[in-house]
């Protein structure tokens, strides 16, 4: 099973998010293989959550299309074990920890390792509280992905140092969703990374053009895409396969050179 440094080690890592059951499952399915096929280097899997504080209205309104749909987590398990079956790129689950407390910590990195996910976001989890977490994933297998913001200056160093996977780099304050400019100093968070430990970092929320992926990858080792895939499944529902492809496969291109 390939690990979560795998995915950076072909050049800069393509990251795309996508909401689990978001028409249905079936469609999942489906996607998350055309973005395995067309140069994703690791797929965020979301599992949908009622009340997702760090998302903008894009993954909100997935998120409630999942559940209506009769999207739960073990049904999400289910489909992740189907996929491993093909294919052997990482795979990471990003949901929030009442999703983890509800269905049981334990019970859940079980299975999440059983099916063969390396690991896990909650982005809801301050670095001060990763504790409640961290311990019981590791002894799953599962890498627990850290997240730093533009405000985090004072703490990078002391979340990078704990970091596991790759640090998940917030470009912009406030929840997900496409922007039309990214202003934030990446390189400036990077660095600050980059002194405290040698891990990988992603850069994620607002990322939706080629112009701006390469921008990005330029100041990290990858970026992560969702609010815009989210869009096109929204706009093209079980039709959708081929557009996110044809996506996922414009925004490899645009990166793969640097």
């Amino acid at each position: 099973m390939t690990k979560i440094s795998d995915a950076f080690q072909n050049g800069k890592a393509f990251i795309p998010f996508i909401t689990c059951g978001d028409p249905d499952l079936e469609t999942t399915v489906q996607i998350v293989r055309a973005m395995a096929e067309n140069g994703a280097d690791l797929i965020e899997l979301g599992i949908p959550f009622s009340d997702p504080t760090a998302e903008g209205p894009v993954i909100q309104a997935a998120s409630g299309r999942a559940l209506a749909a009769g999207t739960t987590t073990d049904k999400i398990f289910d489909m992740v074990r189907v996929l491993r079956r093909e294919l052997t790129l990482p795979m990471v689950f990003m949901t929030y920890a009442n999703v983890v407390f509800s269905y049981g910590t334990e019970r859940f990195l079980t299975n999440a390792q059983e099916v063969g996910v390396q690991g896990l976001i909650l982005p809801d989890v301050p670095f001060e509280e990763k504790d409640e977490f961290a311990p019981a994933c590791r002894a799953h297998g599962l890498e627990l992905i850290s997240l730093i913001a533009p405000t985090s200056h004072q703490r990078i160093n002391a979340i990078a140092r704990e970091a596991e996977g790759f640090v998940y780099c917030v470009s912009s304050l406030g929840v997900t969703g496409v922007r039309k400019e990214i202003t934030t100093d990446i390189a400036g968070m990077v660095e600050l990374v980059r002194q405290a430990k040698d891990i990988p970092c992603a850069i994620g929320f607002g990322i939706s053009t080629p112009e701006q992926a390469r921008k990005m990858a330029a100041s990290a080792d990858g970026v992560i895409v969702g609010s815009a895939i989210v869009r096109i499944i929204a706009q093209y529902g079980r039709e959708a396969v081929p557009h996110v492809a044809e996506y996922v496969r414009e925004m490899k291109a645009a990166i793969a050179d640097l």
